[in-house]
């Protein structure tokens, strides 16, 4: 039954994800921890962070990591959560598939027509709301703790945070430079 169900949420997440695997981490975090349960919040944190260090789009590694947990977490043997990965990465990436053989014939016939630009136009804002609902799942007391219950590990990814933003946008520092900065300060400091 998980392999079932596991198949049709990464098919719809695949269907109706816009905008890429960031917009896609806030539908795959109501699915797969809100809905279904097969992870905690705190393993669906340490899929985000896996699937951003690994290489290829956080869409498909996260449907990777999850379809393998959440397999494994039903109690099913090793060897089936590999099925469990492979079934979900394929269901992602189906519709997106279809979809692109269907669209990429009619779209450069008619991607200057208003009705296809009006198109494109209403989902650039759903995209930015996509992204910004995934950065705001993660922005968790789980994470980030609080100036009550955990102020260390607050106060310090506060400072973090300003300091890839400070990093990023005033010294234009190189992403990977400020992941493995971060990282240290991690180990460091956590």
């Amino acid at each position: 039954m998980i392999f079932f169900l596991l198949f049709i949420t990464f098919f719809q997440i695949g269907l109706l994800g816009f905008g890429g695997g960031y917009s896609m981490l806030s539908m795959i975090q109501a699915e797969v921890v809100t809905r279904h349960g097969w992870m905690t919040m705190s393993e669906f944190t340490d899929m985000v962070a896996i699937s951003q260090m690994t290489p290829g789009p956080i869409g498909i590694n996260s449907a990777t990591y999850t379809g393998y947990t959440a397999v494994v977490n039903a109690g099913y043997p090793e060897w089936a959560g590999l099925l469990g990965s492979a079934l979900a990465t394929f269901a992602l990436v189906l519709p997106t598939f279809v979809l692109m053989i269907i669209i990429s014939r009619f779209l450069l016939r008619y991607k200057s027509h208003p009705i296809v630009e009006s198109i494109f136009k209403g989902l650039r804002p759903a995209v930015v709301g996509l992204i910004a609902a995934a950065a705001l799942l993660l922005c968790t007391q789980d994470n980030f703790g609080s100036p009550d219950t955990d102020p260390w590990r607050f106060w310090i990814s506060l400072g973090l945070f300003v300091f890839v933003f400070i990093g990023q946008q005033v010294y234009k520092l190189h992403p990977i430079l400020l992941i493995c900065m971060c990282g240290v300060a991690g180990l460091i400091l956590f």
